[in-house]
């Protein structure tokens, strides 16, 4: 197959969340452009070492999944990443496939989950998530989104998504993130000024990993469930990865078709040779 597609994810060492999420997302992928060949990468070199080292898996970075694309003949490469927001690690993709612009008659990039919003002629990608994922809303008094955040500015990504909530009436669905803004005091501090008494704890990350596992979930005294239970908030938790979720695997079709179709250019797209 002259053809390929290389999904980047950031990874991670737990099989069943690799699984449930990544894989998964590969298979519908590769489900829906069946004339494409789908390769994987992650971007996180401990990841990549940790899996080996654990379970004897090989996985590739977006470097070396391209010289193997490459070697086997692929002309035409489409890189996917599943990444949330635009920052460090979608940087990083971009700037190895402007590396490889000339190994390939054609690759390009597609968008993270958040890029757009409120441009007409532009996807609404905030509302198109939020749709994704609203029917998780339904059974709690109130809901806090957990992210990962980053230091990078693409973290107000976050602080858009909270905006676009409150805008289309989502008022009691909070974002909060384990290492960016809004923090777990922020959500806190809002949750006692509401008076919610119940929330619900939701990973906004493609996999149900570490963070989610220990940091969101454990019972560990400094876990987001430990520290709201500690303020007399009952606790539900969603320990899956929205990776698990068709609805959210959607978007990242409706990407891949952006980049085929050569519509919304510019949204991390680099341009064919």
């Amino acid at each position: 197959m002259k053809k390929a597609i290389l999904v980047v994810s950031f990874g991670t060492s737990y099989l069943d969340a690799l699984k449930n999420s990544i894989e998964k997302i590969e298979n519908y992928i590769g489900h829906t452009f069946k004339e494409y060949r789908i390769q994987r990468a992650f971007t996180s070199n401990m990841i990549i070492k940790s899996i080996k080292k654990k379970h004897n898996i090989d996985i590739l970075t977006p470097e070396e999944a391209l010289l193997k694309l490459k070697s086997e003949g692929v002309e035409d490469v489409i890189v996917q990443p599943l990444h949330i927001i635009p920052g460090e690690e979608f940087q990083y993709v971009k700037n190895v496939v402007d590396k490889y612009l000339n190994s390939f008659k054609s690759i390009k990039i597609g968008r993270p989950i958040f890029y757009f919003q409120g441009i007409e002629e532009l996807p609404q990608d905030y509302t198109l998530f939020i749709e994704s994922v609203k029917h998780l809303f339904n059974d709690v008094e109130s809901t806090v989104l957990f992210g990962h955040g980053s230091a990078n500015p693409s973290n107000s990504c976050y602080g858009c998504l909270q905006a676009v909530l409150q805008d289309e009436g989502y008022d009691n669905v909070f974002v909060g993130t384990v290492e960016g803004y809004p923090n777990f005091n922020n959500v806190l501090k809002t949750l006692k000024r509401k008076n919610i008494k119940k929330v619900k704890l939701v990973p906004l990350m493609v996999v149900a990993g570490d963070h989610a596992k220990n940091d969101m979930a454990s019972e560990e005294e400094d876990s987001w469930k430990s520290m709201l239970e500690s303020e007399g908030i009952k606790v539900k938790v969603h320990l899956s990865g929205l990776g698990e979720l068709d609805s959210f695997n959607e978007l990242y079709i409706n990407r891949i078709n952006d980049v085929i179709k050569h519509r919304y250019i510019g949204a991390g797209n680099t341009k064919k040779r």
